[in-house]
């Protein structure tokens, strides 16, 4: 085991206000000290590697501000994937564990809750500018538990190889989401007739002026449909810091690209916005697989969107040697919002199916644990899980393919040896 101390400047103010950060409960949400915030850095310790099961796969643990040890991609900007035993432990990702990625390197390290407002402008009746305790006080709370998925998770075991962040499976958790309804908040400020989409931005912000603000955008209909969410909370305490205090987008049953950090600006518009990260990033191929032939350039694309039907066996891992004879599974299912309907296992390479037993149901957006008892013989064994969602639908038994290596999806194969 090796450890290394190394510190990254993250953004370009170097200087801290201690009493702010104080007083905005940074220093309870990120786990430490307001000192070592004031020195406007953050500190990250590699602690011992990890080997993730694709070619270049060598990774360190990190440990950043209010996370426990994570397999680390990147420091600046920050990207930090959940080490995978860690979805064993129970349906509800913890917040310490919850995985990271941000796309511009300037990430906010003093935000004053008092002082803090969102403003919603643009095609509104009457633009808004509201305080966290307007949110807090002058709209009903809801709450939902949700997946959130980085579009390019699961990226590194992309065959043939693409460009992006070689990430495993961790770029995913599960949390209780407790806010206001962004339904109720346009509500307020009017909409517009001929309004037709809603844009996000959030405090963080590229190093340099060329590169494009951060930003996404919904369909107005979809920013209305009661379950877009502007998040204060995360599994019944304020949003770690790393995760987008002190407010942030949710988007139930959406890869995490529209999950909005540090949300301080909402825009409706009367044409389609055509921000970098709509119109030419985060796009997949028009179809329904949301794949072309491997090296090949999509005729087509749209933004990507929903979240697909996995599953995962949490309890055992990849190489793993065991006794032979009767052996009990665990794991995790989840799609993008028709809910898992049942979960079937295989300890012969796919020959034969078991069913398994689905866990409590959260709702339709959750992780539902389920688990299921084989029989493993002497030798290999490859052990197999495929989940159905409420529409029918499944994962394919061979991967996909797309140029950005978005939307990794099929039936998860772990092998292992009984003796």
């Amino acid at each position: 085991m090796r450890f290394i101390v190394e510190e990254y400047i993250l953004g370009r103010n170097a200087m801290q206000n201690r009493r702010q950060i104080l007083k905005s409960g940074a220093a309870t949400a990120l786990g430490i000290g307001a000192a070592t915030i004031a020195g406007s850095r953050f500190a990250a310790w590699a602690a011992e590697t990890v080997t993730l099961p694709f070619e270049n796969g060598e990774r360190n643990f990190v440990t950043f501000p209010g996370k426990r040890p994570m397999i680390g991609l990147t420091a600046r900007p920050p990207q930090l994937e959940t080490p995978f035993s860690v979805f064993n432990d129970g349906v509800i990702t913890p917040n310490d564990a919850f995985f990271v990625r941000y796309h511009l390197a300037d990430v906010p390290l003093e935000i004053d809750p008092e002082t803090f407002r969102l403003e919603i402008k643009g095609q509104v009746d009457k633009p808004l500018s509201l305080s966290l305790a307007d949110l807090k006080s002058g709209f009903p709370a809801v709450e939902v538990v949700a997946v959130n998925q980085c579009s390019g998770n699961s990226r590194g075991f992309v065959e043939p190889r693409v460009a992006g962040g070689q990430l495993g499976n961790g770029a995913m958790g599960n949390a209780r989401w407790r806010g206001v309804s962004l339904k109720a908040v346009l509500e307020k400020a009017g909409v517009k007739s001929g309004a037709v989409q809603v844009s996000f931005g959030g405090l963080d912000g590229p190093v340099v002026p060329e590169t494009p603000d951060f930003e996404k955008a919904l369909d107005l209909d979809h920013a209305r449909d009661g379950e877009v969410m502007l998040a204060y909370a995360m599994n019944g305490v304020d949003l770690p810091w790393l995760n987008g205090y002190p407010l942030r987008l949710v988007v139930p049953g959406y890869y995490g690209t529209y999950w909005v950090k540090h949300l301080n600006a909402i825009t409706v518009h009367d044409k389609p916005f055509d921000g970098f990260w709509m119109k030419s990033a985060y796009r997949i191929p028009d179809n329904n697989c949301a794949c072309v032939e491997p090296g090949k350039a999509p005729t087509a694309t749209i933004p990507i969107n929903r979240l697909n039907t996995r599953s995962f066996i949490t309890s055992i891992e990849n190489g793993a040697r065991v006794k032979a004879g009767d052996l009990a599974l665990r794991g995790i299912a989840f799609d993008g919002g028709s809910g898992i309907a049942e979960v079937s296992v295989s300890a012969d390479g796919g020959k034969s199916w078991t069913a398994a037993t689905l866990g409590e149901d959260l709702g339709k957006y959750s992780f539902r644990e389920w688990k299921a008892a084989i029989k493993l013989t002497a030798g290999e064994n490859a052990l197999m899980v495929k989940a159905t969602n409420g529409k029918g639908q499944t994962q394919p038994t061979q991967a996909s393919w797309n140029p950005a290596g978005y939307m990794r999806n099929v039936v998860e194969t772990t092998r292992v040896v009984a003796t």
